[in-house]
C-alpha cells in the first residue's frame, strides 16, 4: 500500500476526532469505452490501483466512458516505460489520460490504520479476543493513554462488537475471572456464544471464557464415548461438560465460582439437556472425592469415572494429590471387578521449561506420590500463552499404586 493511503498522522490525539481523519487521494485514471471495460481490466490487472474496499472503475462525466483508475504512483509520462504489450492495447483503446480524486474520511480506514496514525509505536494494539457481542483486549501499560480511544475505534470498525472492555489483572486464583474495566459501548457484560454445537450464555464479568480454547474443547470431547462417565473438576460454564452430556456421556460437573456454577446450570437449561449431567459448587478436591462417592452408590460392583477432566492451568497440578489413595476403601471392589479400570486423567498446567513433557510429568508424579509412566503418558501442547510459556494437558491413566495408596 502506497503513503497516499494512509491516514494522516496524529499523534497527538488522545479522544477521538474523526473528523481529522478525512483526505483527498489523486490517481492516474484512463478514459474508455464503456462497453470495453471488462477487457481492459483483465489485460491491465497488474496496472489498476487495486485498493481494499476501493472500485477500480469510476463514473466519468460522459454517459458512454468510464474512468479505470491505475496504480497510484503511476504517472502520465510513465506510460511510455511500460511493457510493449500494455502500451498497445492503451493506444488502441483509451481516450486520453486525466487525474481522479477521492475523498476518504474515518469509515474508510481500518481499526489498524487509524491506530497506528494516532499512537506512535511500531505495534499496535488492534487485536482482541471476542466473546459474543464483546471484544476482550489485553493493553500493555504503554497503551494505557489511548485507551479510550482505542476501545471506540475497535467499537466503531466492527459492526457486531457493541462492548470493548480491557483487563486489568490477572485471572482470580479463587474463581477464575479476570477483573476489567470498560473501554467503550454499552455496560452489558452478559455474553452469548455457540461453540461445539452447545449455546453458553454468562456474564463474562464475574466467570472465565477463553474463546481460544474451543480446539481444545473439540479435542477431550472427542475422546468421551457415549455412556462413558466424565468428571469435569473446573467446569467452568460447561465447555466441556455440556457437548459431553450432549451426545451421550454422563457428566459430573463442579465449579467453586458461585456465578459459573449459576451459569452451567442456565446453560443445562438453554441446551435443553435433561439426563445425564450432575453439577456440584465445591472446592475442587472436596469435589473429586464426593464425585467418586456418588457414583459408587449406585452400583455395589466397582464403578468410577471413565475421565477426569482439570482444566484450571494455573494449580491444577496441586490437585493431583487428592487422587493418592482415593480408591483405597475400594480395593476389594476393585479386584473382585474383571473388566475394572482406573481413570484417565486430563491435567491442564503451564510450563515455562525448555523440556515441558519432562517437567510436567515429574511435578505431576511427586505431587500424585507416583510415577506417571512416561510411555503411556501424553503431554500435548494447548497453546502458548505469553513469552516461554505453554499451556499443556497431561494424559495419563491412574495406576493402582496411586489409587489404593495406603500412605505417602
Amino acid at each position: 500500500m502506497t503513503r497516499a493511503f494512509v491516514p494522516p498522522v496524529q499523534h497527538g490525539m488522545k479522544i477521538l476526532n474523526r473528523e481529522a481523519f478525512k483526505k483527498t487521494v489523486s490517481t492516474l485514471a484512463m478514459r474508455v469505452q464503456a462497453k470495453h471495460v471488462g477487457g481492459l481490466m483483465k489485460n491491465l490487472s497488474s496496472e489498476l490501483l487495486n485498493q481494499p474496499r476501493l472500485r477500480n472503475v469510476a463514473n466519468s462525466d460522459q454517459q458512454d466512458t468510464k474512468l479505470i483508475l491505475l496504480r497510484n504512483d503511476l504517472r502520465e509520462e510513465d506510460i511510455s516505460k511500460l511493457p510493449e504489450e500494455i502500451k498497445s492495447i492503451i493506444e488502441k483503446e483509451n481516450l486520453g489520460f486525466e487525474r481522479y480524486s477521492m475523498d476518504l474520511d474515518y469509515s474508510y480506514w481500518t481499526a489498524d490504520q487509524i491506530l497506528h496514525a494516532v499512537i506512535p509505536a511500531e505495534d499496535t494494539p488492534a487485536s482482541y479476543t471476542q466473546i459474543g457481542h464483546i471484544a476482550h483486549m489485553n493493553l500493555k501499560e504503554e497503551f494505557f493513554p489511548w485507551k479510550e480511544l482505542i476501545g471506540q475505534v475497535i467499537l466503531d470498525k466492527n459492526k457486531n462488537i457493541t462492548t470493548v472492555v480491557n483487563k486489568t489483572n490477572n485471572i482470580d486464583t479463587t474463581f477464575r475471572f479476570f477483573q476489567m474495566e470498560i473501554l467503550a459501548g454499552e455496560n452489558n457484560m452478559i455474553a452469548q456464544v455457540k461453540e461445539s454445537g452447545c449455546r453458553f450464555k454468562f456474564d463474562f464479568s464475574k466467570v472465565y471464557w477463553n474463546s481460544r480454547l474451543h480446539t481444545e474443547h473439540d479435542r477431550l470431547i472427542q475422546m468421551f464415548k457415549k455412556d462413558e462417565y466424565i468428571c469435569d473438576v473446573f467446569a467452568g460454564v460447561g465447555p466441556f461438560a455440556l457437548p459431553s452430556a450432549k451426545k451421550g456421556s454422563i457428566v459430573y460437573a463442579n465449579d467453586l465460582n458461585p456465578s459459573s456454577y449459576e451459569w452451567l446450570n442456565e446453560n443445562v437449561k438453554l441446551n435443553k439437556i435433561t439426563k445425564g449431567i450432575h453439577t456440584y459448587n465445591l472446592d475442587g478436591r472436596e469435589f473429586i472425592k464426593k464425585a467418586v462417592e456418588d457414583l459408587q452408590a449406585t452400583s455395589k460392583e466397582w464403578k468410577t469415572f471413565d475421565h477426569f477432566v482439570m482444566n484450571l492451568p494455573a494449580t491444577a497440578i496441586e490437585f493431583l494429590d487428592t487422587f493418592h489413595g482415593l480408591y483405597r476403601d475400594q480395593k476389594a471392589r476393585f479386584d473382585a471387578t474383571q473388566s475394572a479400570k482406573l481413570p484417565m486423567i486430563h491435567c491442564h498446567c503451564f510450563t515455562r521449561s525448555s523440556e515441558p513433557a519432562n517437567d510436567i510429568i515429574e511435578r505431576a508424579s511427586q505431587v500424585i506420590g507416583a510415577p506417571i509412566d512416561r510411555a503411556t503418558s501424553v503431554a500435548h501442547n494447548v497453546r502458548n500463552v505469553a513469552p516461554n510459556k505453554e499451556m499443556y494437558c497431561l494424559s495419563f491413566r491412574l495406576t493402582p499404586e496411586m489409587a489404593f495408596a495406603t500412605s505417602r
